[in-house]
């Protein structure tokens, strides 16, 4: 049994929701495909107050430019017990200005994927929430694991 107290997450400002985005480098990009969420994993720096990764042409460029967007981070730390997520939400727009390209390819901002990844988007933030929270101590595992276990156990 937990004897853990529950406990109310922390509301992080604004400035360390930033932090926190600034240490990780692979997020989560949620759009709206027809009328279904998706959701992609990619690599991304923060740049001037938002966030920046390169795609290609396909599914993810098309949700995503001139479009309402979510972007979502989280990390857990188990030697502490804690956990954080941060969601940012705005709108994303293709990098075309000269000094913008150039700055993005200047940067350490390289994909992962080895296929060519030419297009650069910025997710133009409209809202930034972010939460601390500590993990139940009992049952967590870095695996998923079934919620019941089969009666014959």
């Amino acid at each position: 049994m937990n004897t853990q107290q529950a406990r109310t997450p922390d509301v992080l400002s604004t400035s360390q929701s930033w932090a926190l985005l600034r240490e990780t480098v692979v997020g989560r990009l949620a759009v709206v495909v027809g009328d279904q969420p998706a959701i992609f994993p990619v690599n991304y720096l923060v740049d001037h107050g938002s966030i920046v990764f390169r795609t290609a042409e396909g599914t993810k460029l098309a949700a995503s430019i001139g479009r309402p967007v979510a972007f979502e981070v989280d990390e857990y730390d188990p030697s502490s017990g804690e956990a954080w997520s941060v969601v940012v939400k705005g709108t994303a727009r293709e990098v075309t200005q000269l000094h913008e390209v150039l700055d993005a390819l200047d940067s350490t901002l390289v994909p992962w994927h080895a296929a060519p990844k030419p297009r650069i988007l910025r997710i133009e933030p409209r809202k930034v929430e972010g939460r601390r929270f500590s993990v139940r101590s009992e049952d967590v595992r870095p695996s998923a694991r079934p919620l019941r276990r089969a009666a014959s156990e």
